[in-house]
């Protein structure tokens, strides 16, 4: 069994933001909020905090601002020490000049921080990845198999523009991974990456001493694709529920996803919660002629009007008469009286006026930027 005190956890904060960047324009991937009151980090963050992993790094590049504020110094995570603990890894480096363009290159900028840890094996995930995943379990099938890559995925029928934004895998009855296509199109049931790998941590410092001195980058390109037939790679099989955010739709259809009991009981079930940073607001207020149906609706919200079928974030005020349907209304958004809004996604403190009218559909739903006024 794997000791997980000697697992090493890298979650890199900003990969995929090109696939959402009406969310990414002034903040990094991580820092989406979904459901509510999460971001996206929280689930990998937690991931790894509920497997038993004390010692995690952010690999940052851009827009990381909110996330410093959202994570802080990891309390909420219990990653606040003196030995191991949380850490921000900025994009600078003595080996890289400038941002990294791929995975690889964002390894070598925090080779330091790898060699002078005290890990066995080192744990990598991105942060477009809604699950609850116990990596204890994959580190033992790591070990099982005597691995030198253990790539995490999950089977799910996919359209071809979805595969476009994945690295589908083929992979054999026992686990061993045999082909790898990297951002292909295709249409079917595959086994698609989720983003998330284990090696241990002199493998993955000699890849890194490689790939420095043949100026690659992409990691998913360069080594899992290019070098398969060099390496021993297994894939692990996620069973369970997981939404991959990788466009606006499929960040609408996985918040839209919790209103199924089901899978809120599998994501945040309390043997392993998703933590997120609490904040001490009052809760929910509801006017005496409001209605809620089918609903995630945060703290500190206001509600004088009809809400179904949405999720509503801190501090969000629907007005008298106001209709909000299947919507996604971020932080402090404000709706006014007689109000319609159907499909809809409002960012961070959009300010919508009485009496307007708003509408998309489930496979296209508005969206209205940061801090917009309607």
């Amino acid at each position: 069994m794997a000791n997980m005190s000697n697992v090493l956890g890298l979650i890199f904060a900003n990969m995929h933001e090109l696939t959402i960047t009406d969310l990414t324009k002034n903040r990094a991937m991580a820092s989406v909020p979904f459901g509510a009151r999460y971001r996206l980090i929280d689930f990998p963050l937690s991931n790894m905090v509920n497997s038993g992993i004390s010692t995690v790094g952010i690999v940052t590049k851009s827009n990381y601002q909110s996330l410093l504020d959202h994570v802080g110094s990891g309390d909420e995570w219990d990653l606040s020490r003196k030995n191991g603990g949380l850490h921000f890894l900025p994009p600078y480096s003595n080996y890289v000049t400038g941002l990294y363009r791929g995975r690889l290159e964002a390894l070598v900028g925090i080779q330091n921080f790898i060699s002078q840890s005290h890990a066995d094996y080192v744990i990598m995930s991105d942060c477009d990845c809604v699950a609850n995943v116990d990596f204890k379990k994959i580190v033992d099938f790591h070990e099982e198999k005597g691995s030198d890559i253990t790539v995490v995925f999950g089977k799910k029928e996919f359209t071809p523009e979805q595969t476009k934004t994945r690295t589908i895998l083929k992979v054999d009855d026992n686990g061993e991974v045999l082909d790898v296509l990297v951002r292909p199109e295709l249409s079917g049931a595959y086994d698609a990456s989720m983003n998330m790998f284990v090696m241990s941590k002199e493998f993955v410092l000699k890849i890194i001493n490689e790939s420095s001195s043949r100026n690659l980058y992409s990691f998913e390109v360069d080594v899992l694709q290019h070098r398969l037939k060099e390496f021993k790679v297994f894939g692990y099989e996620f069973s369970g529920f997981y939404e991959q955010i990788d466009g606006i739709r499929a960040y609408y259809q996985a918040n839209m996803s919790l209103m199924n009991r089901d899978v809120r009981k599998e994501l945040f079930n309390l043997t392993d919660p998703i933590y997120t940073k609490v904040r001490d607001e009052a809760p929910a207020k509801y006017g005496l002629e409001s209605s809620a149906k089918s609903c995630i609706i945060a703290d500190g919200c206001i509600i004088e009007g009809t809400v179904e079928n949405s999720v509503l974030f801190r501090g969000v005020k629907v007005g008298k008469g106001a209709v909000v349907k299947n919507c996604i209304l971020m932080q402090n958004t404000e709706v006014g009286d007689k109000c319609e809004l159907n499909y809809v996604i409002a960012d961070k403190n959009v300010v919508i006026g009485n009496y307007r009218s708003i509408g998309g559909t489930i496979d296209y739903p508005v969206f209205v930027n940061k801090g917009s006024n309607v």
